[in-house]
């Protein structure tokens, strides 16, 4: 199969496009031929080897979420069959999905509907299920309550930013401003230019905050938090960072990986609740420069690559 894979962490010109044997599966897992696959955040720190965890044993195929169509289904498995259109999101430390083939748990990946294509199903797998997870089970997000979402033109936080709207909640988040009309479709209460403005300074007595952004943003959460409000981040390592605050929360999301969580993506992008992310494409041999523009930080909506067979 083709696929693009590292033999050594380091900078994106360390990717390599070209032939590996392809998987083979076991008990309870599907084989997917991969049409779509979706560039994160995370792809990039595997890349570079800024994980809790390096890799340490390659090839290493890159790649954490997919759309596709089942090839082969292992013992066991009775509620997929060759030939179903798929999306899904590998394991926690699995990856693989820059591949035409991939082998994964079954109770990964959820069929795909006819009114998304691959590649839309691919752009919301793990942004989907991060959203969801962060805001309805770690933050707890209820309606009436103020949030602030950092990095609202992103992936996981243009998500993040319609479901807390959708849950009832008064909504502010971060962009360049180049990103707010982008942004504002969507009925945001308030967007503060972060290349502008301090949003400390323009934003108070927060119940929620959620970054998606990390480094010396994090810190600065806490500030604009009201006394028992609470804090969650996804760009800070494995562990929340310490709160400077007795009276705050410091959460880090378990991203788990269930069936359920993506059907609840599905069910949202259904009811229009929340509106699939603009998305860049790029072929699966561009997928080094692809990389290149997510560690810009500046891009919107999601990063895709178009694998097909």
């Amino acid at each position: 199969m083709k696929a693009v894979y590292i033999e050594r962490i380091g900078y994106p010109d360390v990717m390599q496009c070209g032939e590996l044997p392809a998987p083979e599966i076991t008990a309870g897992e599907v084989l997917i031929d991969i049409q779509a696959a979706s560039v994160n955040a995370a792809d990039c720190k595997t890349r570079a080897g800024r994980q809790n965890k390096p890799v340490t044993r390659f090839p290493h195929v890159l790649g954490r979420d997919f759309s596709g169509v089942v090839a082969a289904v292992g013992a066991g498995v009775e509620d997929l069959a060759v030939g179903m259109p798929v999306f899904g999101v590998c394991e926690p430390g699995q990856d693989g999905a820059y591949a035409q083939k991939i082998a994964i748990s079954a109770d990964k990946v959820v069929v795909k509907p006819d009114w998304l294509t691959h590649t839309q199903a691919a752009s919301v797998a793990l942004i989907g299920i991060t959203a969801v997870v962060t805001l309805e089970s770690t933050l707890q997000l209820k309606a009436g309550e103020r949030i602030l979402v950092q990095g609202g033109a992103g992936g996981v936080g243009g998500f993040a930013v319609q479901l807390a709207r959708h849950l009832g909640a008064t909504v502010a988040t971060t962009a360049s401003s180049a990103n707010h009309a982008y942004i504002r479709n969507w009925g945001v209460d308030h967007i503060i230019d972060y290349q502008a403005h301090d949003f400390t300074q323009h934003i108070k007595d927060c119940d929620a905050v959620f970054d998606t952004v990390g480094g010396a943003v994090a810190q600065d959460c806490f500030r604009v938090l009201r006394s028992g409000g609470r804090a969650a981040f996804i760009a800070s390592g494995p562990e929340a960072p310490a709160s400077p605050r007795a009276d705050v929360q410091a959460l880090r999301p378990q991203v788990v990986r269930k069936r359920a969580h993506l059907q609840r993506v599905l069910s949202l992008l259904q009811t229009g609740a929340v509106a699939l992310p603009e998305i860049t494409a790029f072929d699966l041999s561009d997928a080094a420069a692809a990389h290149r523009v997510s560690e810009s930080r500046h891009l919107r909506g999601k990063l895709m690559l178009q694998v097909g067979m």
